[in-house]
């Protein structure tokens, strides 16, 4: 059967499985650097939180195409270091508005910064064009629904 598979789709999935390996240690790394307790799955958390200031827990667990159940501990998780604060919503009283804390803006910039520079070291040899093309297509796979 996967002798079935094109050589080319054979070869996506080999490159993304090194992606995904590579990602993971990254994410221990970075993760470690805003908190030693933050789990390296909360890195993505708080890049959203970072990016929208300020979003409901619904809201998130549908961007994110988790649970609210499954978000909400991982939010308690944070909370419960001082990363993220829940603020009530002020069009909904059932409602709360996620956002980092100062803490949490301060630690994540600051690991961000570290990641965003070794992205630039390993990237600095490639054209400007092929770097736009490489966000462009894994932006482009990252809206595909899996």
């Amino acid at each position: 059967m996967d002798d079935e598979l094109p050589e080319p789709l054979r070869a996506v999935e080999h490159e993304l499985t090194v992606l995904l390996r590579r990602g993971r240690a990254v994410s221990w790394e970075i993760a470690r650097e805003v908190h030693p307790n933050l789990e390296p799955n909360a890195y993505g958390l708080l890049l959203w939180l970072r990016r929208c200031d300020s979003i409901r827990l619904t809201d998130l667990a549908a961007r994110l195409g988790i649970g609210k159940g499954t978000l909400s501990r991982q939010i308690n998780g944070l909370e419960s270091l001082g990363l993220v604060r829940r603020d009530p919503d002020p069009t909904d009283r059932r409602a709360a508005q996620l956002s980092l804390t100062e803490q949490g803006r301060q630690r994540f910039d600051a690991a961000r910064s570290a990641r965003l520079r070794q992205f630039r070291r390993t990237l600095e040899d490639w054209p400007t064009r092929d770097v736009e093309e490489f966000a462009r297509l894994l932006s482009r796979f990252n809206e595909i629904p899996l």
